[in-house]
Order: C-alpha cells, then structure tokens, then sequence
C-alpha cells in the first residue's frame, strides 16, 4: 500500500467535509480513515477539516494546526491525531547536538503546542482530544 493517497469511502455519507479531497500521509492514518469509513459506532467523521490556531514555540508567530481527525461516537465528539509513539515522548536530553537531537526537540515543542491548542479547544466544545500511535493502531 502507498503511504499518501486519497482515500475513498464506502459510507460518504458519514463524512463531514469535502467527500473528493480525502488526503491520508501515512499507512497509519489510512487505517483510521478505513476504521472511521466502516464501523457503525462512529457516526461522523472527518480528517483535517478543523482548523486550530496555535503559537508555535519555533518562532513565537501564529500558525494552523489541522488535527488528523474529526470522530463522532454516539453523543461523544472527538479530535484525533495519530502520531509515531516516539514522537509523542520528550527527547532523551544529549549531550552533543546533533542536527537530528534539535530536530526532535522541535518537532517535540510545536507537537506540544499543537496538541495543547487542540486540548482547549476540545474543552470549550465538550469534546475530547486522543493521540492515537502504532500501539492503539496494533501496528
């Protein structure tokens, strides 16, 4: 399977957003889109159709974050984004800096950032924010 693609769905119905403009970048957000498309618990669904501003810790400006998904189950709503498990721990500190050590603690800081946004918004909609990894995902 390619790792980016558009996704087609059996249940279009169910999917709140624009229905041609399915877009999954990786194997693991493919088979959330598959589970959100065909379980009948989840209501509605949606993948990267919500917008969140955030201060990214990079360059203390305003940016957009579009958190991978938007689920419906029963009368729970929720954001979900679907990360590398090592992506969502802090990076063991290292005494030399590599160029790959300063790579991580970034991506690490605006990942925080991200989700931190994600998390109030999901508390001012009632709504609930899940990371989800290759260990939820059974990969």
């Amino acid at each position: 399977m390619r790792y980016q693609g558009k996704y087609r769905c059996s249940f279009p119905q169910k999917y709140k957003g624009d229905i041609n403009n399915i877009i999954y970048r990786s194997s693991w957000e493919y088979k959330f889109m598959k589970w959100c498309d065909i379980t009948p618990s989840v209501l509605e669904w949606g993948s990267e159709e919500i917008i969140i501003p955030y201060i990214s810790p990079a360059d203390g400006k305003k940016h957009r974050y579009f958190p991978d998904f938007y689920v419906k189950i029963k009368n729970e709503k929720y954001l979900v984004e679907v990360k590398p498990f090592r992506q969502t721990q802090e990076p063991k500190t290292q005494k030399k800096m590599t160029k790959r050590y300063i790579n991580e603690v970034v991506t690490y800081a605006v990942n925080q950032a991200k989700w931190n946004a994600a998390r109030e918004f999901c508390a001012d909609h009632k709504w609930k924010f899940m990371l989800i990894t290759e260990k939820e995902l059974k990969i």
